[in-house]
């Protein structure tokens, strides 16, 4: 929690700003890098009032009042004398805010001196000094009220016989005239960046930057977004005609044409890079290009099908429409629009579909207004975002239960209850601003858990509803409404088990979710056992009770689900690590007959191995390529079908080798000579 009177403090600290009489201005890195408390606190009520964290750059703090602006100035880093674009003023006290919106406005406020919004040592300091010292030289700043606009300080740069070339002063006098012949520059259209462009941005937004992922920036300018990506620890890779021409075309799970469409002024080159690009790409290609209104290219020289800028680069703007239509008729797909000028192809379509889902959960609900009304939604997100913390740990627990904690449930209950009353209050504020999906799955796993605890607690006749612990009682009447329902639900489940056609609708279910499975239609489905708490509660029940009936799974690797029999097979392995290991134990469960039958494979040249291992992995684990890549060629070199359930013996194995005189090390195959 911070108070007003903290907040103060915290503001008279700071060691570097831009300070006026009432209030001091700064960028948000620099305050990132000198008070880590202000820094998250601004960033929590920007969070509150769902301002994406791209589109706000500067912060206005009072020094008096318990209150900030968050300053939105696109072209920091870019132009000389950066036009404010959006302002959004919050009054902590009244938990109110006013947005206001400067980007159709002809003579917006225009900032200078940009050297005092940032540390001593930040990269861009001495040449924002060095502008400040030409517009002192030049006698720009003798009359501080003409110079805030735009306008105002076109005019005074014109008077004193200066004009702006690109963000620099030169002598009106000194400026030569432009050439009519065009000799494109397109090298120079590598801005120079100082924190992730909005391609980037919107990655790490939807969590692709989250070192999961390998990434080709295919056109990647100076490569400051590759520096970036690296100092994070991203498998990143760059290639640029200009800046980077030795670099890797390496295929990625994601590849980024950021804002390189639009600057190729050939319409046979520009699909050629869209196509390369699409070409490298395993998950998703991220097309990006810059937009413009008709007004605004108007300004420049024609040129083919775009225009010549000042700076002699050809630009071919888009309007978002424009843009898709482009992207979708050269690639033949559907390109899904994440941001003004930024799409998103998916080249794979489950990932595409997990995309759509997420997104719809995760944004639901969120719009840009121009000027939204106070309501108490608003009210609620500066609250929260005031307390950011102990809402946030509410609203964890709540989430562990399934339901609102119970005041001995929360730890810190009491703070909570001082501010807003109780914990359902607290619950009814964060309804108000928490997607609430969230805690519908949460209380849906939560039912399943109890249902699949009460069934083997049927199956394993144990202690009555009168002997549960509290919270168990609790749980059962929040989420069940009466434990007779519950009891009732979990008796049901609990018979189906001996249902062959639920069995089996239900492993192909199953086999659908899991992140890796085998199921053999009919017969049986196979998993690791790290993946028996994604298994649907029918699946869950009936691999529970063949474990009531064997104990812990601590020597355990693989579970098989038999279909029609009415068993479960566990297999262990003597190293399940390896890329072939050896099966050393099998045990047969015997539901019906409540048997259990043990196969020890004590001799260690009769281990059947596992070929198929790499089927029952999941995709992310960092062995699975070389796993499934070895199968695929021993499968090939044995003539066999290793997606099979093969029980292939470990001699019948190694004679295999032998005949076709290869051998298996680590991940790679041997000819013997």
């Amino acid at each position: 929690m911070l108070t007003a009177e903290r907040f103060s403090q915290l503001v008279a600290a700071l060691p570097y700003k831009k300070e006026l009489p009432e209030a001091v201005y700064l960028h948000k890195e620099t305050l990132a890098a000198t008070s880590g408390q202000l820094s998250s606190f601004v960033e929590a009520i920007a969070k509150a009032l769902k301002i994406p964290t791209e589109e706000w750059n500067l912060v206005k703090l009072a020094k008096r009042e318990f209150q900030l602006s968050l300053l939105y100035y696109p072209t920091f880093f870019i132009e000389a004398y950066p036009a404010l674009v959006k302002s959004v003023a919050v009054d902590l006290t009244k938990l109110k805010h006013r947005v206001i919106e400067y980007d159709s406005k002809d003579n917006p406020p225009i900032l200078h001196r940009k050297e005092a919004f940032l540390c001593p040592d930040h990269p861009m300091s001495e040449i924002f000094t060095q502008i400040t010292q030409e517009g002192e030289l030049a006698g720009l700043y003798q009359n501080p009220r003409m110079i805030g606009f735009k306008d105002s300080w076109t005019r005074l740069i014109a008077k004193h016989g200066y004009q702006l070339v690109d963000g620099r002063l030169f002598r009106a006098s000194a400026v030569p005239w432009a050439s009519e012949e065009h000799s494109i520059d397109r090298h120079k259209t590598a801005l120079v960046r100082h924190e992730l462009s909005a391609p980037m941005k919107m990655l790490a937004r939807h969590g692709y930057l989250n070192g999961d992922y390998s990434l080709l920036d295919y056109g990647c300018g100076r490569g400051d977004d590759l520096c970036e990506l690296e100092a994070h620890g991203i498998d990143s890779l760059g290639w640029d005609p200009n800046f980077r021409p030795d670099g890797e075309k390496t295929p990625s799970q994601l590849v980024n044409l950021g804002y390189v469409i639009n600057v190729i002024e050939e319409m046979d080159e520009r699909i050629d890079a869209l196509l390369g690009a699409w070409e490298l790409t395993h998950t998703l290609l991220v097309v990006s290009a810059m937009l413009a209104t008709e007004s605004f290219v108007a300004q420049f020289t024609p040129y083919k099908d775009g225009v010549i800028t000042s700076r002699n680069t050809f630009q071919r703007y888009y309007n978002q429409a424009e843009l898709k239509g482009f992207i979708d008729r050269v690639l033949d797909e559907n390109a899904i629009a994440v941001a003004p000028g930024i799409f998103y192809v998916f080249k794979d379509k489950l990932e595409e579909q997990r995309f759509l889902a997420e997104r719809q959960r995760r944004y639901h609900g969120w719009q840009q207004l121009t000027c939204p009304k106070v309501t108490s939604e608003e009210k609620a997100r500066l609250l929260i975002a005031q307390h950011q913390a102990l809402f946030e740990d509410f609203w964890q627990r709540a989430l562990s239960l399934g339901r609102i904690p119970a005041n001995d449930e929360f730890d810190q209950g009491e703070a909570l209850r001082v501010i807003i009353g109780s914990h359902r209050k607290a619950m009814a504020l964060l309804e108000l601003v928490y997607d609430l999906t969230e805690l519908e799955q949460a209380k849906l796993g939560r039912q399943q858990d109890l249902l699949v605890y009460l069934a083997l607690n049927l199956f394993g006749k144990r202690k009555p509803y009168t002997e549960y612990p509290p919270n168990l009682q609790r749980d059962l009447k929040a989420l069940f409404g009466h434990y007779k329902s519950a009891q009732e639900q979990a008796h049901t489940l609990l018979f189906s088990i001996a249902n062959v056609q639920a069995i089996e609708a239900t492993c192909k279910e199953a086999h659908q979710q899991l992140p890796a499975s085998l199921l053999y239609p009919s017969h049986s489905l196979i998993l690791h056992k790290r993946y028996l708490e994604n298994l649907p509660p029918l699946l869950r029940i009936y691999v529970g009770a063949a474990c009531q009936l064997y104990g812990e799974l601590d020597d355990i690797q693989l579970v098989k689900v038999h279909i029609t029999s009415g068993k479960v097979s566990l297999m262990g392995y003597d190293d399940f690590d390896k890329p072939i290991p050896l099966l050393k134990e099998r045990v047969k469960i015997k539901m019906a007959e409540q048997d259990v039958d043990f196969f020890d494979y004590l001799d260690e040249a009769k281990r059947p191995p596992l070929l198929n291992k790499s089927y029952l992995m999941s995709p992310d684990e960092g062995s699975f390529n070389a796993q499934r890549s070895l199968e695929k060629r021993l499968g090939k070199a044995l003539g066999v079908d290793l997606s099979a359930d093969l029980n292939l013996p470990r001699l019948a194995f190694e004679q295999a080798l032998k005949a076709r005189k290869i051998d298996v090390i680590g991940y790679r195959i041997y000819v013997k000579k």
